[in-house]
């Protein structure tokens, strides 16, 4: 068991199952015998709107919500997103990135200039040396459905975490799964037991 918290910060937009996610999330926690709570704040209602969800883990949990400078693990959808909760994350933060890229307006009419790779992972190789890249939808595709993509990036999470050892014992790949059967259709249940058994699979290749 932790002595601390952990907290966790998982930055998408709309459309992309990032609140599904954040359930699953909270729910392993729980299941783990951890104290959990979550917030959400979405910014705009509508697909393609950011979305942010605080989820929190510890013996002791008072608030959901994560202060700058406090998050422990990023997970990011959307690589724009991820780069827009920079100052969340605490120096030696563990973060891993979704490859999809989702423009706003801004970067659509010119206004802005979406972000390179490069400069993506140069602002946060300065925070951090735990730094993963994954792409959830090429993945997903290949088993057929791109609407797994967010268990993919769970099971890549599930992962890091076991590798980490940020959270302790308790969260084994069973629970994880145990977890997400309950909340996903019955006859989607092998589907995102292979791709969360994929993401896995993603980060130990590396």
């Amino acid at each position: 068991m932790m002595n601390t918290s952990i907290n966790f910060l998982l930055a998408g937009v709309g459309g992309q199952g990032t609140i599904l996610a954040s359930d699953v999330l909270v729910n392993v926690g729980l299941a783990a015998g951890f104290q959990a709570k979550q917030a959400e704040v979405h910014g705009m209602s509508q697909r393609g709107g950011s979305v942010t969800s605080h989820v929190r883990w510890g013996q002791v949990v008072y608030s959901p919500l994560i202060g700058a400078g406090e998050a422990d693990v990023l997970l990011a959808f959307e690589k724009l997103e991820g780069l827009r909760s920079l100052n969340f994350m605490r120096p030696g933060a563990l973060v891993l990135i979704n490859m999809q890229v989702i423009e706003p307006l801004t970067a659509i009419s010119g206004d802005q200039v979406y972000p390179t790779d490069e400069s993506l992972h140069a602002a946060f190789s300065r925070l951090t040396s735990d730094l993963e890249f994954i792409n959830g939808e090429q993945i997903a595709a290949s088993l057929g459905n791109l609407k797994v993509a967010n268990v993919v990036l769970l099971g890549a999470l599930s992962a890091l975490l076991e590798h980490s050892q940020r959270a302790g014992a308790a969260l084994t790949p069973a629970l994880w799964l145990k977890v997400i059967s309950e909340r996903v259709p019955a006859k989607h249940i092998e589907l995102n037991r292979q791709a969360f058994q994929a993401g896995r699979e993603a980060l130990s290749k590396k």
